[in-house]
């Protein structure tokens, strides 16, 4: 895997011109998807200073952050730590989403079939 290789953060645009709110990486043959993003939050702070022609800038607070996959996560954790990770990012354990998952995916598949018999 080459370590040149950067990853770009993009959005799909969609029909009227918004963007999609999941973003996608690209990832070029060869390489992988990176196990953790780094990504700098911006934010102005309501004071300016003089830039390099004398004009008002804004001053920016920049904090870095860290997004990692949860799939490295949910491979090399046991199943309690992970849980405890999901629950430390406000999720529930695994087993009750999976649950939950499986009962909204019955219901998709259920009204496909609805509608299919009522054609």
């Amino acid at each position: 895997m080459s370590t040149k290789w950067v990853p770009e953060i993009m959005y799909e645009e969609q029909d009227g011109g918004e963007a999609s709110q999941i973003p996608f990486i690209m990832v070029p043959e060869g390489e992988e998807m990176p196990s953790m993003l780094y990504v700098f939050e911006s934010r102005e702070t309501g004071t300016f200073e003089p830039g390099s022609e004398g004009e008002e800038v804004p001053v920016v607070e920049w904090d870095l952050h860290q997004y990692t996959d949860m799939e490295i996560l949910r491979s090399r954790l046991s199943g309690i730590e992970y849980d405890n990770v999901r629950f430390a990012l406000g999720l529930e354990p695994l087993k009750i989403a999976a649950q939950k998952g499986a009962k909204i995916s019955e219901n998709i598949r259920n009204n496909i079939k609805n509608a299919e018999t009522s054609d």
